[in-house]
């Protein structure tokens, strides 16, 4: 299923161009789990190919990520948190990953989101929590928007380097995916840092704003 699935999408972006690459990363960033790493990379390649042009293909991109988060957060905010939890097992969505994305808004605030944005797994989650804990919107699209730019940049880099030196990737988009997510590791693993240290930052104006005495 899933490997009919994949080749659906990758024959999406391949035949519909900016378009498929819109509509996949709308569906990516909302509750559909469409893997962005078999969207980004193979229309970077091709766009090398002369077929598209890179920065097109970013843009595409990142206005597909943030349309499908905007629907996610006014869906989101609309339902409410208990209906998200009661249905969204039906589009892969287990309560246990919406609760990690809540306690992450929680916790972290906007600035969370936009670390979220460079994560696997909750980065098409966190619009949820954002939408239901009614996140200011305008604060909301900056960290999203960012976010989503700076992923679609990474991943089309990389799907210039690690496919145009291997095009035979393009016949098998499981081995594909694999391969781009090994490549990402380090670059997931600076944003997991980033992460951390942010948690941090915040942890430590809490408690600093905690000790000030009444009316400091």
């Amino acid at each position: 299923m899933l490997h009919h699935l994949l080749q659906v999408w990758f024959g999406w972006v391949q035949q519909w161009g900016y378009w498929g690459v819109f509509l996949l990363m709308a569906m990516e960033s909302s509750i559909l789990p469409v893997p962005s790493e078999v969207v980004m990379p193979p229309a970077a390649y091709w766009a090398a190919q002369g077929q598209m042009n890179f920065w097109g293909v970013v843009l595409a991109g990142t206005a597909g990520s943030y349309f499908g988060s905007v629907v996610s957060y006014f869906g989101a905010q609309a339902l409410g948190l208990p209906l998200v939890k009661r249905y969204g097992k039906y589009f892969l969505l287990t309560e246990d990953k919406i609760l990690m994305a809540e306690k992450w808004v929680v916790r972290y605030g906007i600035g969370g989101v936009f670390v979220a944005r460079l994560l696997p797994v909750v980065r098409h989650l966190i619009s949820i929590p954002a939408g239901v804990f009614r996140m200011r919107f305008a604060s909301f699209s900056g960290v999203t928007i960012a976010g989503a730019f700076i992923w679609c940049v990474v991943l089309s880099w990389f799907g210039q380097k690690v496919i145009g030196g291997h095009p035979e990737l393009l016949n098998s988009p499981e081995e594909m995916v694999m391969v781009i997510k090994s490549q990402l590791k380090w670059f997931i693993g600076g944003v997991v840092l980033l992460g951390v240290l942010y948690g941090f930052v915040v942890r430590f104006k809490n408690t600093s704003q905690v000790a000030l005495p009444p009316g400091a």
